[in-house]
């Protein structure tokens, strides 16, 4: 899931610490599922923290360096970060798996088959979640344009 396998081993052994703290409450029977759900999750966190590091770290590319040698101009730079608020409030109108699919697929860009298997949803379930989430992020983006417009001109 990772691609890492440092990574792996580490998340691997915080799931069993985990397996060690909560041995007594657990049931033998659902221990395996209770096992995978745990690693699903620990993964799912991880590659949540890496996009937050990756995303800082490409707004801090956007310095006042970038801006003196002239690679990107104020202007587009503002517009940038516009967009990025906006993109960031409309997310969070995305209920999950919604929010989560959209994330793995367009910014994670994992593929289909992976998220069917990261998320544990069938394949299909998958692409139409998809299909919603960026229809509404569409209409969201559309509506919040036209709210700004309209404050333009108040």
């Amino acid at each position: 899931m990772l691609g890492d396998k440092d990574l792996a081993a580490d998340i691997t052994q915080d799931v069993f610490i985990k397996l060690w703290e909560h041995k007594v409450k657990l049931d033998p029977d659902r221990l395996v599922g209770w096992l995978l759900t745990v690693a699903r999750n620990s993964c799912i966190d991880v590659i949540r923290k890496q996009k937050v590091r990756r995303s800082m770290k490409e707004s801090d590319e956007f310095s006042l360096d970038s801006l003196s040698s002239g690679e990107i101009g104020p202007d587009r730079l503002a517009s940038n970060e516009i967009f990025s608020v906006r993109l960031k409030r409309a997310l969070e109108t995305l209920g999950e798996p919604q929010k989560s699919i959209l994330v793995l697929r367009e910014i994670q860009d994992y593929k289909y088959e992976e998220i069917s298997e990261l998320l544990n949803l069938p394949l299909n379930t998958v692409k139409v979640y998809l299909h919603r989430a960026r229809k509404a992020l569409r209409d969201e983006l559309k509506l919040e344009k036209m709210e700004v417009a309209d404050h333009d001109f108040a």
